[in-house]
């Protein structure tokens, strides 16, 4: 069975158990949520995976993972939407990110520096094995879809990490998505001429491209986890962002579209 197959297995066993436990009496229900959060522990794994070697432990990492999905699962209403993933996938990162926040800088730099430190410390792993070598700045910079200028800064404060052992285990490697499928952490353009000005532009779209919009500059998730989100493969992610982007463009003319691109903004999650 290959990887998309398996998803939508997944996918559909998941939301058949979620609306099966919505009549349950409590001890029932709680024994089946537990089934679904079972039934997604890959996912939370994968997540865990990509902030390994960073200073704390696998088994803290897969933790918080778990922890992160047993909230989203017992929080997700299925009345309100068809996927347990794209409500728990935010969640479960966020369980992790708040772990590394918390325990591994002894300086804390601002929260974007500390992402972005830890999305380059992955794309340097990819490229180092793809190319054989240590990669440039720009070759990261790029993997990141950041600037150097960026880079650079959250690899200074990357110095203020401090890990709790010197012995932690390295662990698998890990099979999350390509560093090309990630966006750079870069500061948020909240300019309001530019809020108008998107806003009405993005209410021109199908539900459906807003939604990918959405995951993939507000939930900040990879083309891989949008596509096992929506039932796709990666490369059709990629070809319908640039198909909604160049869309945007045709419709707004000469009007900058960076503060959509250049990173998460909260303009997306109110149209």
């Amino acid at each position: 069975m290959t990887s998309s197959s398996s998803s939508t297995v997944r996918r559909r066993r998941t939301a058949a158990l979620l609306e099966y436990a919505q009549g349950l009496p409590r001890g029932p229900r709680r024994a089946t949520l537990r089934t679904v959060v079972d039934l997604n522990c890959p996912v939370a794994e994968r997540i865990a995976r990509r902030y390994r070697r960073r200073g704390l432990a696998d088994d803290d990492l897969r933790q918080a993972a778990y922890e992160g999905l047993t909230k989203a699962v017992g929080r997700f209403d299925p009345s309100r939407a068809d996927d347990l993933l794209t409500f728990a996938v935010p969640t479960i990162r966020g369980e992790v990110q708040r772990l590394f926040r918390d325990e591994s800088w002894g300086v804390r730099p601002p929260r974007r520096l500390q992402e972005l430190s830890a999305d380059a410390h992955a794309a340097t792993d990819d490229l180092r094995s793809e190319l054989g070598r240590e990669p440039t700045t720009l070759e990261v910079a790029s993997r990141l879809d950041c600037s150097d200028a960026a880079l650079r800064e959250a690899r200074l404060a990357s110095r203020s990490m401090v890990a709790r052992s010197l012995d932690v285990p390295g662990g698998e490697d890990g099979d999350g998505a390509p560093g090309t499928e990630r966006l750079g952490r870069e500061d948020r353009l909240d300019q309001v001429e530019n809020r108008l000005v998107l806003e009405p532009a993005l209410r021109t779209l199908s539900g459906r491209d807003r939604e990918i919009i959405r995951l993939r500059f507000t939930e900040e998730l990879s083309q891989g986890e949008i596509g096992e989100l929506i039932g796709v493969t990666q490369t059709q992610v990629s070809r319908l962002l640039t198909r909604i982007l160049g869309d945007l463009r045709g419709a707004l003319g000469d009007v900058d579209l960076r503060p959509l691109t250049s990173g998460p903004t909260p303009l997306v999650g109110h149209v």
